[in-house]
């Protein structure tokens, strides 16, 4: 996939930075709120990937996916007046559907712009917690643009999907939760789209374990972030085409970007067929259900992709970020695994 020219950078101002205590004051706000996922661990998976490895289960979160976190986080800060207003977003599906759920539980009302191509079951979801869904061609068209355009149009206060202070912040209680429910790790694996969970979870756990490894991992066909990282700016790349829809981010956010570039250690590809086989084996051997973008961190640390950028990590966090998969779908992927 060839990378289109640079992606111009902008300075970001001091009040959008997002530092540990963000992620600290997002947790005492969550409280009660979100789940405290599980952290899952197997004597099998850790034979199988030679390590010990602990789980956090995103994929049992409010509106199955990490993206919960964030848009609840984002939503809450809002004033009432601005939630009376109403919200919108932009979304393949989980960022959309947490969105919708959020809104619902502050008594606000939200817009969520998702591709027409987007899985039935988000959108179904979204539809669900009485979001209005405005469709677009995610090949031709531009989400962010319409975002803003119907925000403008509507008086709505406009929530990206990872781009944004209080969602990163709020994206990395999952690493805050993981660490203090496992203890130290060597390294820390988290997928990575636009970066909103890479960003926040990478900003508390450097912050409470300097000395550990965090590393992002994206699907080989949207390497946007590492191609970003290896050129030193953000690059952006044509719309992925993979199984892993959440993980089609074009270029990393202005404001992910430089935590990215300043607290990852690396980032780790995968092929479609890795992804297929974790979610086999997150499925056949822990019994859970977990989507492509949610399978890509497991994927990973299962294809032998770490030793590259986290040599010789004994005890590694994995986040399984999302569970969002119908059971068509989930049945014709899983029949593609050897």
């Amino acid at each position: 996939m060839r990378a289109e020219p640079s992606v111009a950078e902008e300075p970001v101002p001091a009040d959008l930075a997002v530092v540990p205590d963000d992620v600290r004051d997002a947790a005492a706000r969550l409280s009660g709120v979100v789940h405290r996922t599980p952290v899952v661990r197997s004597r099998t998976l850790d034979a199988l990937a030679g390590c010990e490895v602990l789980l956090k289960c995103e994929n049992l979160q409010r509106a199955g996916a990490f993206k919960f976190r964030g848009a609840y986080h984002a939503l809450s800060r809002l004033s009432p007046d601005e939630r009376s207003a109403g919200v919108v977003t932009y979304s393949s599906g989980n960022h959309g559907q947490a969105v919708a759920l959020a809104a619902r539980e502050l008594g606000s009302r939200a817009v969520v712009v998702m591709p027409a191509d987007a899985p039935r079951s988000k959108a179904e979801a979204v539809a669900g917690y009485g979001a209005e869904i405005v469709t677009y061609d995610r090949y031709r068209d531009d989400r962010v643009a319409i975002g803003e355009r119907i925000a403008a149009e509507r008086g709505m206060a406009l929530v990206p999907s990872y781009d944004h202070p209080h969602v990163i912040a709020g994206q990395g209680t999952a690493a805050l939760e993981l660490l203090e429910d496992a203890g130290p790790l060597d390294a820390l694996v988290v997928p990575v789209g636009g970066g909103g969970l890479l960003a926040g979870c990478a900003t508390i756990a450097c912050d409470l374990q300097p000395s550990l490894r965090v590393v992002g991992v994206e699907p080989e066909a949207g390497d946007d972030t590492k191609r970003s990282l290896e050129a030193g700016e953000r690059v952006r790349i044509p719309v992925p085409r993979t199984i892993a829809d959440g993980q089609g981010a074009q270029t990393p956010g202005v404001l992910t970007f430089p935590i990215v570039r300043r607290l990852v250690s690396g980032v780790a590809l995968v092929s479609d067929a890795e992804i297929v086989a974790a979610m086999r084996v997150a499925f056949d051997r822990l019994k859970l259900v977990v989507e492509p973008s949610g399978a890509t961190g497991l994927a990973a640390l299962l294809a032998g992709r770490l030793e590259a950028v986290a040599p010789g990590a004994r005890r590694v966090g994995v986040v399984l970020s999302g569970g969002n998969v119908d059971t068509r779908r989930f049945a014709e992927l899983l029949a593609l695994a050897p």
